[in-house]
């Protein structure tokens, strides 16, 4: 192992503002054209700019007023080549200044021995620069009511979830705070699959439908793809996926699971990864027995965005009520309560069902009864999907999807008879 004690701190923390500023300087080097002799900046312009905000810094000492006197010597220079670029050549970005700017801090933080500060504004640089054609392709995706939802959400995790009481109220031990990070969680399971879908266009085919979808819902899924066989002669190739839809589901349960229950997770884990891996790998085999290949029939999701203000809130408050009612049935009708709750909520939404279940073990209800009335709750969902799926399907299509979801609703529940027989 190499000593570096010969070498004094000062000429580490150079070192360092020489090695990320010239990462910076690189990057911004290799965007330059052969021709574009105003481009600003480069390997040898960044590194420089870094190295003044160390310099400055270093003789500042605790004074800001130096360093704010530095920033604006340096933003007058970035003013001066934006303004001869402007009159040049008429237009001009200010990426590259704005680079520039916090290629500046990057230096002063240094000196002040805020290395993941600086590292970490480093990297950020070098993405934003690097990726800017792939973030510019991302902004025509997104809908602006989309990001205005999003910017909605993001407020009401930030500014509304602190001020909820992290305490329990009623006998049914209803926690605001607990309530809204499940809310939360949920909502950001089911949004990152929807971006997903947004961002794909479809142009995976049903294939990334089935993935993408069963995390989100596969329940809307189903019947988007029930629909959709309507239009396309594809029985098996649509059957199959609304089968692997259902498949993601369970992972998507399972990983829910992993956040708010351990306890519950352990004991479905095996089961719920079985009946994962046998509708995926069902479904996909199926799927290819068909003439038309995956990649051939498109579609495009027309999910709604799971992170409106109007569904969180119904979804909190569908949660509160799952949660008193569980409460009620295990007190009243003990474990079978546990198991005809889950058959009841399996045909409508088991999310609020599960994540109610997971506030209630160990305290009132037994990690295995829960499982069992998850498992019992998922079979039903399974099996309502397929009749929604023979409803609303073509005549080959409906047929099949009845027959592979009731198969995987039968599956799900041997497990469930094996927790209540043990």
């Amino acid at each position: 192992m190499h000593d570096f004690s010969w070498l004094p701190h000062q000429g580490l923390q150079i070192i360092f503002v020489f090695f990320l500023t010239f990462i910076i300087g690189l990057e911004r080097e290799a965007k330059k054209q052969d021709d574009d002799h105003l481009s600003f900046g480069g390997v040898r312009t960044y590194p420089l700019i870094g190295l003044i905000g160390f310099a400055i810094g270093a003789v500042s000492g605790d004074q800001l007023l130096l360093i704010s006197v530095g920033l604006v010597v340096v933003s007058s220079f970035l003013l001066m080549s934006f303004w001869h670029k402007l009159t040049t050549v008429g237009y001009s970005g200010i990426t590259s200044y704005m680079a520039a700017l916090s290629t500046y801090i990057i230096g002063v933080t240094i000196f002040k021995d805020l290395f993941w500060i600086a590292a970490t504004l480093t990297v950020i640089n070098v993405l934003l620069l690097e990726l800017k054609f792939w973030l510019e392709q991302l902004a025509k995706r997104i809908d602006e009511g989309e990001i205005l939802t999003f910017a909605k959400f993001l407020m009401l995790l930030a500014v509304i979830l602190p001020l909820l009481p992290n305490e329990s109220f009623t006998q049914y031990q209803i926690n605001p705070f607990k309530t809204w990070i499940v809310v939360v969680a949920v909502s950001t399971v089911s949004y990152g699959s929807y971006v997903l879908q947004k961002l794909s266009k479809g142009s995976k085919g049903l294939l990334l439908t089935a993935l993408l979808g069963g995390l989100y819902s596969s329940t809307v899924t189903t019947i988007a793809l029930a629909r959709k066989s309507q239009e396309q002669d594809a029985p098996k190739l649509i059957s199959g996926v609304i089968l692997m839809a259902s498949g993601m589901m369970y992972l998507r349960i399972l990983a829910l699971l992993a956040l708010f229950n351990p306890i519950i997770m352990s004991v479905l884990t095996i089961p719920m990864i079985s009946l994962a891996l046998l509708a995926l790998i069902g479904g996909y085999a199926w799927s290819r027995l068909g003439e038309v290949r995956i990649r051939e029939v498109q579609h495009e999701s027309k999910a709604r965005n799971p992170l409106e203000i109007r569904s969180g809130l119904v979804f909190a408050m569908l949660f509160v009520v799952m949660l008193v009612v569980t409460n009620l049935a295990i007190e009243y009708l003990g474990n079978n309560g546990v198991y005809t709750l889950g058959l009841i909520m399996g045909v409508a939404d088991v999310d609020p069902f599960i994540m109610g279940l997971t506030q209630s073990v160990p305290s009132l209800t037994p990690g295995a009864v829960a499982a069992v009335g998850i498992l019992i709750a998922t079979s039903a969902n399974n099996a309502a999907k397929g009749f929604y799926a023979y409803t609303l399907a073509s005549k080959e299509t409906a047929k099949a999807s009845l027959l592979l979801m009731l198969s995987l609703s039968a599956g799900g529940l041997i497990p469930a008879a094996y927790l209540v027989l043990r």
